[in-house]
């Protein structure tokens, strides 16, 4: 990974538009014509490169953003789709069949949770949930049947870190493909070069930043973006999650300020997660070296791009998280709101929001406690300000004390 820097290779694209514009044009067309009968039999069977049929298959907007994300994660390809969760569902059931088996990280983003534990098993599909971070119990779960190994870079909501390169030599070693949803560390991870088969994001988190848009993209070889988008039997293409060439000019305009913009979400997040752990409050932060994973965190990440603006505080009950939330969002200190990527402070009780899919015996097993309030940190000029505002909401309501604080 050494030479392998993945806002270089954005920077490094070139789109001209039709009309030398120094934006590509946006193909504001559903289906397309050919010049010969013959020349549409042949696009119709993959055959003719850089002809275009039907925007559900492929247009030139989503073309350059397929190109663009594939140079970010270092992929033969790309296929973006019209949400993350249109990304996700199409690339499992590419892979697996009736009687295969998934290996899963426990904590996960609710609606792939919930795709894996009640949607597949109509298919005959079934999932073992693990600890993803020790390997030997990934290693015991993995069964003849098993076709995938999935898992988030830093899991949803409870910030755990999944070692992909462990994770990839299990999954060289028993034949399975190893999926990695990647859309909390952008750049600052780069999956692929760790050894993951597929990558997939949420374009409509950090990497559009701007909470206008829902899009995901599946990162792959070309072999399999190729088997996705058949017409025979594609996921993607029989499934139909297909990504607007409006939107995806819009993602295509907001990526190139990524790396800008994870620079300061980290900062702010790692700012702001040292201090409140130094005033006593249980936070999570990858960054910080009381985290589980904080040393293996820091071999997979690219430094320049920080440990992410995700962070997680315990403020014990289910009503202060609440009244903390509700109290921050009066003061303008950012929005009670699921998501995460805005330049906005977002922040929501995943217990009874983005992970109310998990059975509530479940997210007590894993640690997913009610007290706990997840933050997307945002991207403010002056974190110590924002700070201090935040510790003034927690002391009015008794979170803080004068004599919790351990030191100033």
């Amino acid at each position: 990974m050494k030479n392998f820097n993945p806002a270089d290779n954005i920077q490094d694209l070139q789109y001209f538009g039709e009309f030398g514009g120094v934006n590509p044009s946006i193909s504001d067309s559903s289906t397309y014509t050919f010049l010969s009968a013959k020349t549409m039999f042949d696009t119709f069977e993959g055959n003719m490169e850089g002809c275009y049929l039907y925007s559900r298959h492929s247009s030139p907007s989503n073309l350059y953003l397929d190109k663009a994300m594939a140079a970010m994660e270092g992929t033969e390809s790309a296929n973006v789709s019209a949400s993350g969760m249109g990304a996700i569902t199409p690339t499992l059931l590419q892979l697996c069949g009736t009687g295969d088996h998934i290996v899963s990280s426990r904590t996960i983003y609710g609606g792939t949770y919930a795709f894996l534990k009640n949607f597949t098993p109509r298919f005959g599909i079934k999932t073992t949930f693990v600890d993803i971070t020790k390997l030997d119990v990934v290693e015991a779960a993995i069964t003849p049947e098993t076709r995938v190994l999935y898992c988030e870079t830093v899991s949803n909501p409870l910030l755990e870190v999944a070692d992909i390169e462990g994770l990839a030599k299990i999954a060289k070693r028993y034949k399975l493909t190893l999926v990695v949803d990647n859309t909390f560390s952008p750049l600052s991870v780069s999956p692929a070069k760790l050894g993951a088969d597929i990558v997939i994001h949420s374009l409509t988190k950090y990497i559009n930043g701007s909470s206008d848009t829902v899009g995901g993209v599946t990162c792959a070889s070309q072999e399999f973006i190729d088997s996705l988008k058949n017409v025979n039997s594609g996921a993607s293409m029989l499934l139909g999650p297909t990504m607007d060439s409006l939107r995806s000019a819009s993602v295509m305009k907001n990526l190139r300020t990524l790396h800008i913009r994870m620079k300061q979400h980290s900062y702010n997040a790692m700012y702001l997660a040292e201090r409140f752990e130094k005033d006593g409050l249980k936070t999570v932060y990858p960054g910080l070296k009381s985290h589980p994973s904080h040393e293996i965190y820091k071999t997979m990440i690219n430094p320049e791009y920080g440990f992410g603006g995700m962070m997680t505080l315990d403020v014990g009950t289910l009503e202060k998280a609440n009244a903390l939330m509700e109290l921050m969002q009066a003061k303008n200190l950012g929005y009670l709101a699921v998501s995460l990527g805005f330049y906005k402070t977002l922040f929501s009780a995943p217990g009874t929001s983005t992970s109310s899919e998990i059975p509530m015996e479940e997210q007590i097993e894993m640690g997913l406690t009610d007290g706990l309030i997840r933050f997307s940190i945002g991207l403010d000029n002056d974190i110590e300000r924002t700070y201090q505002m935040m510790k003034k909401c927690m002391m009015e309501l008794d979170i803080l004390t004068a004599e919790s604080i351990l030191t100033e």
